[in-house]
């Protein structure tokens, strides 16, 4: 049994056995082939407009910036096309009708969103999913982004290595492989390291720096959130710098239920795990909801604060798009948290 700590919420009434959906006995220490796709939306598939050679240009008016000093480490043997961007319509879209998505990413960038009103002075980073094949960067990127400023937070989108950077499905052998340099997971430290370095100039507090995931987004937030000792060897002053997150949020996370129902072995929970938020559907047949359930119980069991929301429906890769529907509580949970860690002032009538 999970403690009171860690809190359930059952959306609908359920009568549910086991982790839900799981992979084939023959995929057992895999995660499903299609929870590797660059899906835009849960519901039809969405329509492509196009897909270009170049750079992926942040909004308008914000700074898309390299987080390495000269070119990434470990690239040798990288041997991929240039960089794209697919864009693909997608009317539930927040604010318009348009997703993207981008590929063949060798140059991870951040880019900086600035808060709108009131600072809290605490920033969030994002990482989008896409199952290590691509980075999705609007329904788990800008789009969040758009909902975290307007509360006051920084918020730092993060366009991390792609593909084949961290545990993934291979098409060519159908079986899941980690490789040998988890140069995703070298992305979000560094990403860390250096929002935190440059807290004074983006006016944060370098102890409210969290993280949040979504998908394989959500694999980034657990392993940031537990390995600290640093995937790659140091290349400046910026790596001697913590990449503790101090709060954790993975949203329909993937990659972290393996064979029996037992978590990544890579992922070593203790006392020093940041305080974490977990949101999930219960028929996501992307990545089943083992992997929140597995990553849950090790929280509890290392006694870390931790709040688990499982919602009867939403399937995968909900987002903000569905406010009307009881999986959009997500978002209003999220906030309720961030309030008990004091990352937001409570609200007007409760002061």
């Amino acid at each position: 049994m999970l403690r009171a700590s860690l809190r359930v919420l059952m959306s609908m009434a359920l009568m549910v056995g086991g982790c839900g959906a799981r992979p084939a006995p023959e995929e057992a220490d895999t995660v499903r082939p299609s929870a590797h796709r660059a899906s835009f939306s849960p519901e039809a598939p969405a329509r492509t407009v196009g897909r270009t050679e170049g750079v992926w240009q942040a909004p308008a008016g914000l700074d898309q910036m390299r987080i390495w000093p000269g070119t990434a480490p470990d690239m040798t043997g990288w041997n991929h096309p240039p960089e794209s961007v697919l864009v693909a319509e997608t009317p539930e879209a927040i604010g318009g009708r348009y997703s993207e998505a981008v590929f063949d990413v060798a140059s991870p960038t951040m880019t900086v969103f600035p808060p709108k009103g009131v600072s809290t002075r605490a920033a969030v980073i994002v990482f989008p999913g896409g199952g290590f094949r691509a980075v999705v960067l609007t329904v788990g990127g800008t789009e969040i982004c758009d909902w975290l400023t307007a509360k006051g937070i920084t918020c730092i989108l993060s366009k991390y290595r792609v593909p084949g950077t961290n545990h993934y499905w291979n098409e060519d052998c159908r079986c899941a492989v980690t490789p040998d340099i988890p140069r995703a997971l070298q992305d979000a430290q560094r990403t860390i390291r250096l929002v935190r370095s440059r807290a004074r100039e983006l006016k944060i507090d370098p102890d409210k720096i969290g993280v949040m995931g979504f998908s394989a987004g959500g694999y980034l937030v657990a392993q940031a959130s537990n390995i600290f000792k640093p995937a790659y060897a140091p290349v400046d002053a910026i790596d001697a710098i913590s990449s503790r997150p101090d709060f954790a949020v993975a949203v329909y996370p993937g990659h972290l239920c393996r064979s029996g129902d037992t978590i990544d072995p890579g992922i070593r929970v203790t006392h020093r795990t940041p305080p974490t938020f977990i949101a999930q559907a219960w028929d996501d047949s992307v990545d089943p909801v083992c992997n929140s359930l597995v990553y849950a119980k090790a929280l509890d069991a290392a006694k870390v604060s931790t709040e688990l929301h499982l919602f009867a429906t939403g399937e995968h890769n909900f987002g903000l798009r569905h406010p009307d529907k009881p999986v959009g509580a997500w978002r209003t949970l999220v906030e309720q948290w961030f309030v008990g860690l004091g990352i937001l002032p409570p609200p007007v009538e409760e002061r």
